[in-house]
C-alpha cells in the first residue's frame, strides 16, 4: 500500500488497516524528508506491483554544491538523534533507580553496572558511532501508535536484489531498562554476513507491564512480517530471537500469536508456521519458579509482580506453564522449530530454566533443542564474546542455521575473516569479574 503523505505532528500517530493496528508508514516523517531521493526510493514502501520498477528509478549527478548542505543537515540530524537517544538512555536509569528503591542490593548492582559500562566503553563507543551514523542503519520506524512502537533496521552493505534472510531480535533489559539499541552489536555482525536485521523496542515497566510488552512485540512481529519485503527482506526466511528478558517476552509473543492463527487461519497478521525458527538466548520461561531467585538477585517481589501484573497473573505469562494447557493444543503445532541457548555459569537466570523449558516443548511435540555452553555467564554469550571478536560458538551457530539452504552462504561464511576484536582482552576480563548479571 502506498504511504500517504503525512504531515509531523502526524508521524507520532501513524496507523495501520491490520487487525493489530500497526502503523504501515516506515520511516518518520523527519527521516523522510532528509534523506536523499534515492535513498528514499529504495527504502520506502510502495505499491507492490510498483516496488521493482521504483528500485530501478536512477537519478542524475547532483551538483557538489547541492550535495553539501544535504550533508550537513543529515549531519545535524543524526547528532541531535544521537542527543535525544543519550538523553532516553539516561531517563530510563534513573528510572530504574526510583523504582528499585535504594535497597542494598540493588545499588551494588547499581555501581557494578556502572563500572562494568566503563570497562566496555571501548568497544560501546565503536558500535554506537556505527549505530547513529551508518548509512545501512535505519533508525527509529515507527511500527504502531505507542511512544516506544519504533524499531531499528540493520540493513547488509551488499546491497542486492536477492532477497536477504531476516532476525527479528527483542532486546532484554529485566523488564524495565529494554531498549532496542542493545541489539545494535548483533545487529551489526549480522548485517556483515548479509542477513537483515529488526530489534524491536518495547514499552517497558512502569510505562507499561507485561500485557503492554506482549501486545508491543506482537505488533512489532507483525509489521516486519508484513513489510520486510520493501527493504530486501525474505519473508520465507524469517527468524525471531530474544535475550534475557526479550526472550521470555518474545516466547510470550510468539505463543500468542501462534494461537492467534490456530483461530483465524489465512486472516491471522501472522502465520507463525511460516517463521524459520526461534533462537532464544538465556531467557525464563516459568515466572513462578524465578520469583524468589530475582528477589535476591535485586529485582525485588514487589516490582516484578507489579511488572508481571499481581502473582495471579505469573502462569498466563509463562510459557512453559501455558503450552501444557490442553485448549491450546493447536497452536502448539504451528509453533516453528525453537533452539534455546543457556551459559552454565548464569546468575541471572539460571541455565535449568532453558533445560526445563526444552523438556515440556519436547512433551507436548514441539521441535525443540537446548544447547549450553559450559563456564559461559548471562553477559559472556550476549557481550564479551561477540566484543572480544574472532570466532564465536553462539554467533557461528545461529549463522549456520539462518544460511542453511545456501550454499553460496555458507561458502562466503567459511572465508569470511574473523571478527574485529572492539576490546581489550584484559578488559574484558576485568568487566567479567564484576559484572553485576
Amino acid at each position: 500500500m502506498e504511504s500517504s503523505p503525512v504531515t509531523q505532528s502526524d508521524s507520532e500517530h501513524l496507523r495501520s488497516s491490520s487487525s493489530l493496528g500497526i502503523g504501515r508508514d516506515l520511516v518518520d516523517f523527519d527521516d523522510r524528508q532528509d534523506k536523499p531521493l534515492l535513498d528514499r526510493v529504495v527504502s520506502e514502501p510502495v505499491a507492490t506491483g510498483n516496488f521493482n520498477h521504483q528500485r530501478r528509478r536512477r537519478v542524475g549527478a547532483r551538483p557538489a554544491a547541492l550535495d553539501r548542505p544535504r550533508r550537513q543537515q543529515s549531519l545535524s540530524r543524526d547528532i541531535g538523534h544521537a542527543a535525544k537517544e543519550t538523553y532516553l538512555i539516561t531517563g530510563l536509569s534513573f528510572k530504574l533507580l526510583r523504582y528499585l528503591g535504594v535497597g542494598y542490593r540493588w545499588i551494588t548492582r547499581l555501581l557494578g553496572l556502572g563500572f562494568y559500562a566503563l570497562l566496555l566503553m571501548p568497544g560501546f563507543l565503536q558500535v554506537a558511532y556505527h549505530y547513529f551514523f551508518s548509512s545501512h542503519v535505519r533508525r527509529s520506524i515507527v511500527y504502531g501508535d505507542q511512544p516506544r512502537n519504533r524499531l531499528d533496521l540493520y540493513l547488509p552493505a551488499n546491497s542486492t536484489d536477492e532477497p536477504k534472510p531476516v532476525v527479528i531480535f527483542v532486546t532484554g533489559g529485566a523488564w524495565i531498562i529494554g531498549y532496542k539499541a542493545w541489539g545494535s552489536l548483533l545487529g551489526l555482525q549480522l548485517a556483515e554476513r548479509d542477513i537483515i536485521v529488526a530489534c524491536i523496542d518495547y514499552r517497558n515497566f512502569p510505562q507499561g507491564t507485561i500485557s503492554d510488552m506482549v501486545k508491543d512485540v506482537c505488533q512489532g512481529i507483525s509489521f516486519v512480517y508484513n513489510n520486510i519485503a520493501y527493504y530486501g527482506g525474505d519473508t520465507d526466511r524469517i527468524y525471531l530471537m530474544g535475550q534475557s528478558a526479550g526472550a521470555h517476552i518474545a516466547g510470550c509473543a510468539l505463543l500468542e500469536l501462534a494461537i492467534q492463527e490456530s483461530v483465524k487461519g489465512e486472516n491471522a497478521s501472522v502465520k507463525v508456521s511460516d517463521l524459520k525458527a526461534y533462537f532464544s538466548l538465556s531467557g525464563g520461561y516459568n515466572l513462578p519458579n524465578l520469583v524468589d531467585h530475582f528477589h535476591k538477585r535485586g529485582l525485588y517481589r514487589s516490582i516484578f509482580l507489579s511488572v508481571m501484573e499481581g502473582e495471579e497473573s505469573l502462569k498466563q505469562y509463562s510459557p512453559e506453564v501455558r503450552i501444557l494447557d490442553p485448549s491450546i493444543k493447536n497452536a502448539i503445532s504451528l509453533l516453528p522449530p525453537i533452539i534455546l541457548y543457556h551459559g552454565t555459569a548464569d546468575l541471572s537466570v539460571p541455565s535449568d530454566a532453558s533445560q526445563t523449558f526444552c523438556n515440556t516443548l519436547q512433551k507436548v511435540g514441539a521441535q525443540a533443542e537446548v544447547i549450553l555452553y559450559e563456564g559461559k555467564t548471562h553477559t559472556d554469550l550476549f557481550l564479551q564474546d561477540p566484543l572480544r571478536g574472532g570466532k564465536d560458538e553462539l554467533f557461528d551457530h545461529i549463522v549456520s542455521v539462518i544460511h542453511a539452504d545456501d550454499r553460496e552462504a555458507l561458502a562466503k561464511d567459511a572465508a569470511a575473516p574473523p571478527r574485529r576484536r572492539l576490546v581489550p582482552e584484559f578488559l574484558l576480563k576485568l568487566a567479567r569479574r564484576i559484572s553485576p548479571f
